[in-house]
């Protein structure tokens, strides 16, 4: 019988792949928004040569786990679980959402009564620095704890509740219209400049969801409506830590392990959210590129309203990789020969693009995120007084091989989920095998565009 391979050699492997990968090419920073964006350096090695590396080693990665990878290895791997007792954690709960709550008060005053600039604003830098950025970064490099943190929860569980009847039809079809909303208006609005603004979307954000957290309860609301709940909870099963149960015991796995249990994803609609997430990042990033500033020029002087090219980009794009996704699922019920249909075989292997959802985001606002804590953390201290001078941190120019990596990282855990879920799914290792073909290629694929997506000089979305 043949010996079965060891976790830390595979493992170490894959990991060996994704850095031999980045360092062929020279630093690149990654995107991170409008504020404290900057240039790239040219890439050292030819584009072509260098995304062709980078897709390479994803489908490499999907041979080396098909050859030398069983359903043993598999098992411990995913088998393994640790848990601890964590005292005292009612206490730290009920701190976190007085901090929430806090945090959310001062975006409120802040961004109308603070210094209208945006590097020395509280509002702006909470939100898009430390929130969006900072935070999210924590729920699936570690774990979720946006249900504590919520404010609107926290304040819900003051408020009455009609409990309402939520239209199952609907499912999760409204988080999907608002995820692509709200990426919208951050791409199209100077949403990530002008403080007053943000405070009146947070405004209207808020009455929203605590009138919709009366018609149809918390659960509800936050389960199935919400947009920023559903990405904090996807993002979370992710991550190595989690609640075990409702006590105090906190258990620890290994990352992505979490995502190849059923019942994460139950519809299509919430395989839809899954793309969803996906697309946005890609979206928001896509748009800042010099390809995009060629082919608005060209659309919008042919006569395209650029009120109208945002929004029909955002939801073509969105349908394509929607479409992409499906079309492989199908195949790979055709490859794997299977009773199962295309919408379970979706519902299944959904979760596997979480990793690369997650990767990407790490290399679009990890710098980011470093450049622009010290403004934070300067913000904190005197909220209503305008700064002297904004403190940025100066990532090195190497840091942007490490954005190169993340993205492989995160691709590389795809193919990994995707395979174990595909051993869990089909009885028969070949069938398991087959059933990955298409899959495989469509996180080529993703891995090519975001790689891309990241080696392009950052510039300004034309005609906003």
């Amino acid at each position: 019988m043949a010996e079965t391979p060891s976790p830390r050699r595979t493992i170490a492997t894959l990991v060996a792949l994704t850095l031999g990968s980045a360092l062929l090419a020279t630093p690149v920073a990654a995107h991170g928004g409008s504020l404290g964006a900057s240039a790239r350096e040219s890439l050292a090695v030819p584009t072509w040569l260098f995304l062709l590396t980078g897709g390479g080693a994803v489908g490499g990665s999907f041979l080396l786990a098909s050859f030398v990878t069983d359903r043993a290895f598999i098992a411990r791997i995913h088998g393994w679980r640790a848990t601890t007792d964590v005292p005292l954690r009612r206490v730290a709960a009920a701190l976190v959402q007085l901090v929430g709550v806090l945090g959310l008060g001062a975006i409120l005053v802040v961004g109308y009564l603070g210094p209208p600039d945006a590097l020395g604003n509280l509002a702006i830098l909470l939100v898009w620095v430390g929130w969006w950025a900072g935070f999210t970064v924590t729920t699936y490099l570690v774990g979720n704890a946006w249900p504590l943190l919520n404010p609107w929860r926290t304040l819900s569980c003051r408020l009455p509740s009609l409990n309402g009847t939520y239209p199952t039809r609907l499912g999760a079809w409204p988080s999907v219209a608002g995820l692509l909303v709200l990426i919208w208006l951050e791409v199209v609005s100077p949403l990530a400049d002008d403080p007053r603004l943000l405070a009146t979307v947070v405004a209207g954000y808020s009455v929203v969801t605590l009138a919709g957290v009366v018609a149809v309860g918390p659960d509800r609301w936050f389960g199935s409506v919400d947009p920023v709940a559903r990405v904090f909870r996807y993002y979370g099963r992710v991550a190595p830590l989690s609640w075990d149960g409702a006590g105090d015991r906190l258990s620890v796995r290994l990352p992505g392990t979490a995502l190849t249990e059923s019942r994460l994803v139950d519809g299509f609609d919430e395989v839809a959210f899954v793309v969803a997430l996906l697309w946005v990042t890609t979206y928001d990033g896509f748009v800042s590129t010099p390809a995009w500033t060629d082919i608005a020029t060209v659309l919008v002087g042919v006569g395209v309203p650029a009120w109208v090219l945002y929004p029909a980009t955002l939801l073509v794009g969105y349908a394509l990789f929607l479409s992409v996704f499906r079309i492989a699922v199908r195949l790979s019920r055709r490859t794997a020969d299977t009773y199962r249909t295309s919408e379970s075989l979706a519902v299944r292997f959904a979760p596997s693009l979480l990793p690369i959802a997650a990767g990407y985001h790490l290399a679009h606002y990890l710098d980011y995120f470093l450049s622009l804590s010290p403004a934070l953390l300067s913000a904190v201290t005197a909220p209503l007084a305008a700064p002297a001078t904004v403190q940025v941190l100066q990532v090195p120019g190497w840091f942007g091989g490490v954005s190169m990596a993340l993205v492989l990282l995160g691709h590389l855990l795809a193919i990994w989920v995707a395979h174990a879920t595909a051993y869990d799914v089909f009885p028969g290792r070949l069938q398991a095998v087959r059933s990955q073909y298409p899959l495989a290629g469509v996180m080529v694929c993703y891995t090519v565009a975001s790689l891309w997506i990241i080696t392009q000089p950052t510039v300004t979305p034309p005609f906003l």
